[in-house]
């Protein structure tokens, strides 16, 4: 019997829309879950615990669906290290994926055929969810080979809900890059540091973007010494200083322009142009 794409009971909660027009959120994120028979995670393969979605994750077990991790971005990781820093069974099934080389394209298609045979339906829903800018439109294009999802580097582009065939039988239903409710709005330090290092706020409208890159300077010295060719002592006030007069960012008085600068480096980081060779602590 075919599955047809209708609507989930929507909250009644008056907070969680946005406006008359538009679903929230919130609601958008449990109308997927809702139609959804497997769940495609899509994580940044350079952060993923950070990209990890643990209240949605755990009510989409309660629901009883699958969920395939999705590490996008692979390019700019060494897999071999990424999987030896995984806990054996943290993130099964898995598959590394990159859209910008089409690696793994083949791997994830089979995986979800694999998993829809499961699923007694004649059609197959597939939800795609992840925080904004980890790849989900670029993802959905590579999976169907066209660009039938929109694609744009700017975090929140996708706003309704899409649902697009893969295979007969099987649909991709996509949603808006989401912010777990709780996360909307960073209001200190940690929350405002990992959305603006994990691309969930646009690197062009990150507030304080200097702090942002004294907390990369800390966690990814030597991938930032090295992508900008300098030796800044560790020291995110140095790197600014000696990266605004290389790229000759000066205000008045010969000063370096510490917010484009910082801004830049931003930029540099969520468009993948800096990889990163350590990942310790951020699995």
């Amino acid at each position: 019997m075919a599955n047809t794409f209708g609507k989930a009971k929507p909250e009644r909660n008056k907070s969680n829309t946005t406006n008359k027009h538009r679903q929230s959120i919130p609601t958008i994120i449990n109308n997927l879950i809702y139609q959804a028979d497997i769940i495609l995670e899509v994580l940044d393969a350079r952060f993923i615990d950070k990209t990890r979605h643990p209240a949605i994750e755990k009510k989409i077990r309660s629901m009883h669906k699958r969920i395939i991790y999705v590490l996008n971005k692979a390019d700019l990781v060494d897999i071999h290290e990424v999987e030896k820093q995984l806990e054996l069974g943290k993130l099964n099934p898995h598959v590394f994926f990159s859209s910008k080389e089409k690696k793994g394209v083949v791997v994830l298609r089979n995986l979800i055929k694999k998993e829809a045979k499961k699923v007694d339906k004649d059609a197959v829903n597939v939800g795609i969810l992840g925080f904004p800018n980890t790849g989900k439109s670029s993802l959905i294009n590579s999976l169907i080979l066209k660009a039938s999802a929109r694609v744009s580097p700017i975090a929140g582009y996708t706003k309704t809900i899409q649902k697009i065939r893969l295979a007969r039988g099987i649909y991709l239903i996509d949603a808006p890059g989401i912010l777990h409710p709780e996360e909307r709005t960073p209001i200190n330090r940690e929350t405002s540091v990992k959305f603006s290092q994990i691309g969930a706020i646009d690197w062009n409208k990150i507030r304080d973007p200097e702090m942002v890159v004294d907390s990369l300077m800390k966690e990814y010295p030597d991938a930032l010494q090295k992508h900008y060719a300098l030796d800044a002592q560790n020291d995110s006030e140095i790197l600014i200083e000696e990266l605004g007069r290389k790229l000759n960012y000066l205000k008045k008085g010969n000063q370096v322009d510490e917010i484009r600068t910082s801004k830049q480096v931003l930029r540099d980081w969520q468009e993948g142009k800096i990889r990163i060779e350590d990942y310790g602590n951020n699995l």
